[in-house]
């Protein structure tokens, strides 16, 4: 009875943190005696090619993100030296 206790009980913890009962990609149903496959340490999926499928996702996401904070970078070099040469212009005039 022990055992009941831990394993079926509800999981306790952060909201969005997903439990072992469905695929966190196609939502198909995990069934206890079959194979999880866990990414990132506790999103389950129900094959291979559901994880797969994920992380080329979260690999896009992450390469647009970086594109984003790259163009805010060289785009904020470019006005901070803008007010700086007008600065320094009218300091010198």
């Amino acid at each position: 009875m022990a055992c009941a206790f831990f394993f079926d009980a509800e999981p306790v913890g952060e909201p969005g943190v997903h439990a072992l009962d469905a695929c966190a990609l196609c939502t198909k149903p995990l069934a206890r005696d079959s194979d999880i496959f866990m990414y990132r340490g506790d999103t389950p999926f129900c094959s291979d090619e559901c994880r797969q499928e994920q992380m080329q996702l979260d690999a896009a996401c992450a390469r647009q993100a970086a594109a984003r904070r790259q163009k805010q970078f060289s785009s904020g070099t470019e006005s901070g030296r803008a007010r700086r040469e007008s600065w320094e212009v009218s300091v010198a005039s």
